[in-house]
């Protein structure tokens, strides 16, 4: 039987229980995207509907700031997967201004990704990779949207006195199951794949990069030596490549927080008033977008065009992203009956369309993250130093991420608070980051190797 055929298997496995991994994180911080405002509400920290933001940008930022911890292969993993168990269900459980932190992941999964592929299969592998994130970005919604506040939604099941207590219990509980679940398959499937563990563990492993790498033909070959952070922070595409990703992470979880945020907030705040239900079926939508674009178009493009100027296109649609909102708001305001307050058929029709139209800009931009993780193993110095390199990317991404849902909740509501530039000063300065972050990326062009010949 050929080699490819027998180690086949091996590498499906792998990509299997990655990608159960990989859903873990998302569904986790997603679920609690529809009702993080209303869950701030519950708790009367302000009278001001406008300022709840401020604090939902706390939550949403202390459930990523664990981000910043990335070390090891498997055994990390796994602890990293009971973390977000243990803690979503205490965030459910919460009755102050606390919340729970999920495990930063990321770079170990992305290292774990590139010491499975490489060259020849990974037009093909990355893409079923990449679908894993917006899928959860499309289980996580509609979790928390669904579930939060049950004895009110489905009081047959759930109308009694904890349900009504704890009314974001439900959708912490299943996030946190789905989470355990992943700590199951993972330890039973999920094999390490860093070199130096391979090496001690024996044949099993290292088929395992045989089957993809055939680097491990013969015994006798001594893995390279991992770089030094000094000497990889000296390389102009590590650097370019840590201070994109900044951007990109800080842009794209920014808008994520501020579009839940632009939601709920009431139309003469700058918003669109819709319910937890309304968002967490947007941000639905917006996760099957995402998982359309990785399934029928990602594989193609990977094959097609260089990683680099993909990259930079993507980062380029940022800005428009970001200066749509207010347009939806215009929208709003113009088609909302005074009287009842709600909109017309018309307006709610084309509002929709409107949504459809950013929430896809945006998640063309996401596919920057996809091509990020290309792009450092493609410049990775060596094989040993791909861990290293993706942990400082990982770093400054998991950075912005623990920053930008304050960030961007704060000046939303100094925006409206004190009617800055009409209320848009939070659009102005997020369309200039996002403007100047494209300067960064073209950066990348300049120093990265060419994946398309």
């Amino acid at each position: 039987m050929d080699s490819d055929d027998e180690t086949r298997p091996l590498l499906e496995s792998q990509l299997a229980a990655l990608c159960i991994v990989r859903l873990v994180e998302p569904v986790a911080f997603t679920q609690l995207f529809p009702y993080v405002n209303e869950f701030m509400s519950d708790l009367h920290l302000t009278d001001d509907p406008s300022r709840v933001g401020f604090y939902s940008g706390l939550v949403e930022s202390a459930f990523a700031v664990a981000q910043l911890n990335i070390i090891g292969r498997r055994p990390v993993i796994l602890m990293g997967i009971f973390g977000i168990a243990a803690t979503t269900l205490v965030f459910g459980l919460s009755k102050s201004l606390a919340a729970g932190i999920s495990s930063g992941n990321t770079a170990v999964i992305h290292s774990v990704l590139g010491e499975i592929t490489d060259a020849s299969n990974q037009a093909a592998v990355v893409p079923i990779y990449g679908i894993i994130w917006p899928l959860g970005g499309i289980v996580g919604p509609l979790i928390g949207g669904s579930l939060s506040h049950p004895a009110d939604k489905y009081p047959q099941f759930f109308d009694n006195k904890f349900w009504r207590e704890y009314p974001y219990f439900l959708p912490c509980l299943v996030g946190a199951t789905i989470a355990i679940i992943g700590v199951a398959l993972s330890y039973a499937f999920l094999e390490e794949t860093l070199p130096s563990k391979r090496k001690r563990k024996g044949e099993k492993y290292s088929s395992v990069s045989h089957a993809v790498r055939n680097v491990n033909s013969s015994p006798s070959v001594t893995p390279d030596k991992p770089m030094e952070l000094r000497q990889l922070l000296s390389l102009p595409i590590i650097r370019a490549l840590a201070m994109s990703g900044f951007a990109l992470s800080f842009l794209g979880t920014a808008f994520d927080v501020v579009f839940v945020l632009f939601c709920y907030s009431p139309v003469h705040s700058g918003g669109l008033s819709f319910s937890a239900s309304q968002i967490g079926y947007s941000l639905a939508a917006s996760g099957t977008v995402s998982a359309a674009f990785q399934v029928f178009i990602m594989s193609y493009l990977l094959r097609t065009f260089d990683c680099a100027k993909m990259y930079n296109f993507c980062m380029g649609l940022w800005p428009y992203t970001y200066i749509g909102l207010p347009i939806l708001n215009a929208i709003a305001r113009n088609g909302i009956d005074e009287e009842t307050g709600q909109l017309n058929a018309y307006t709610t029709a084309t509002l929709w369309i409107g949504i459809a139209i950013v929430l896809t800009f945006s998640r063309i931009s996401v596919l920057s993250f996809v091509l990020s993780m290309i792009l450092i193993k493609e410049n990775a110095p060596s094989s040993a130093s791909l861990g290293q390199s993706n942990g400082i990317v990982q770093v400054s991404m998991c950075f912005a991420r623990s920053i930008a849902p304050f960030f961007v909740s704060s000046l939303f509501a100094l925006s409206i608070d004190n009617n800055l530039l009409g209320g848009y000063m939070w659009v102005v300065i997020m369309a200039s980051l996002a403007y100047f972050s494209t300067s960064i990326s073209r950066k990348i062009s300049l120093h990265s190797k060419k994946t398309i010949p």
